[in-house]
């Protein structure tokens, strides 16, 4: 019996890995986070598949349904949205698995910001003007962010920033990155990405809280900062520059 963590992706139940879905039609069990899964996700599941919406349960609860599924031998597909690697508490779900001797598989989804980004249409890394993105988000009920992890430090850099689990505090995020970046410097706000229901809302850190204001979005939304946002005249990369020679190119140097 295994245990099988699996990314959903963003919204979108055609972005689930080929992976991610056969192992759905292949578990006996899933447990899928209800709050925020696609329903449609668990069409790929077998008939008859038990199904668990974990939303309303404790860790506990949670333990308790693997522990049942492994008296059993059943394996466990266990959904969770965008991608495992961050905001996904699955670190202590697979400690508790490894207290008891239960195996589990990690299958990686399509990561929330991938998505709002296909959704602005952009690459976030722009030569000579951003080419570093930081993954953050700011203190919540759920779990308090580090001393030293806080958008002054990451805005220091200059980098553009995916701010995530942060739509109630766009006041906050306002205040502390205007010094940094400018008032001027592009906004993007995009609620539900890949979802039937996404919306994208474009700003700047002078006027993103009005705008916000005036259409507001409560939840699941993402908030890019930065000058990468809006850049047009920047000079083109050297990957396909017809001068530049690299080890897989193959063209003869004059």
């Amino acid at each position: 019996m295994t245990v099988h963590f699996i990314g959903a992706g963003p919204g979108a139940a055609d972005l689930i890995t080929v992976r991610g879905r056969d192992l759905l039609a292949s578990c006996p069990v899933c447990l899928y986070a209800g709050s925020i899964v696609a329903p449609e996700l668990l069409d790929y599941c077998a008939p008859g598949t038990k199904l668990v919406d974990t939303a309303p349960m404790s860790l506990d609860e949670i333990e308790a349904e693997y522990l049942a599924a492994h008296d059993k031998g059943k394996d466990v597909a266990r959904l969770h949205s965008g991608d495992l690697s961050v905001w996904s508490a699955v670190a202590e779900q697979i400690r508790r698995l490894e207290r008891h001797g239960i195996p589990y598989t990690m299958t990686p989804g399509v990561p929330s910001f991938a998505a709002a980004a296909s959704a602005l249409g952009r690459e976030l890394t722009i030569p000579a003007v951003a080419q570093s993105l930081v993954l953050t988000r700011v203190s919540g009920r759920a779990s308090p962010m580090p001393e030293k992890e806080n958008l002054a430090a990451f805005g220091a850099t200059g980098a553009t920033l995916a701010i995530h689990l942060a739509i109630h505090a766009i006041d906050r995020v306002v205040e502390e990155l205007t010094p940094l970046y400018g008032a001027d410097c592009p906004v993007a706000i995009v609620f539900h990405a890949s979802w039937p229901d996404e919306r994208v809302l474009h700003g700047t850190l002078g006027n993103i809280a009005a705008k916000l204001a005036e259409d507001p979005i409560e939840r699941t939304a993402l908030i890019f900062v930065g000058p990468s946002l809006a850049a047009q005249d920047f000079r083109e990369s050297s990957l396909y520059d017809p001068d530049y020679q690299r080890r897989f190119r193959g063209r003869d140097t004059l």
